[in-house]
């Protein structure tokens, strides 16, 4: 389990956590900064769309399965109050190579839990290196 201290009264740090788990594939943490009612919005993938802890796992967990490194480079981050936006460039070692995504994500934090989380990218740039792991064999 990742050790990271957040002070909750400070969203931006809270999102920083929750990445910093992430890039570890440490779901038990990253998912405890998450409000049991969050909403997280998977743009352009409006199938994408999941609520809570347990709805964001199941889609992330197989989409991340094949990645055998991630990073999430942070190029810019604002935040006003509960809303942090970050402009990263997420990076995930496949068994092909890297995969760079560029992402704009958009989060609320309130009483030290994300209850939003909007992602912001173009698929086309990531859909072919991801292709051969989320076909399913028939």
């Amino acid at each position: 389990m990742t050790s990271i201290t957040t002070n909750p009264q400070f969203p931006l740090e809270v999102v920083k956590a929750f990445f910093a788990a992430m890039a570890t594939l440490d779901y038990d943490t990253a998912l405890s900064y998450v409000s049991d009612d969050c909403e997280y919005d998977n743009l352009p993938m409006p199938e994408a769309k999941v609520y809570g802890p347990d709805g964001i796992r199941a889609l992330l967990e197989p989409f991340f399965a094949p990645t055998l490194e991630n990073e999430f480079v942070v190029l810019r981050e604002a935040a006003q109050g509960p809303v942090v936006f970050m402009e990263r460039l997420d990076r995930h070692l496949l068994p092909n190579g890297w995969v760079e995504l560029p992402v704009t994500g958009v989060m609320e934090v309130h009483h030290g839990r994300i209850t939003l989380w909007r992602e912001y990218f173009n698929l086309p740039t990531i859909a072919p290196m991801f292709a051969p792991f989320l076909t399913k064999s028939t």
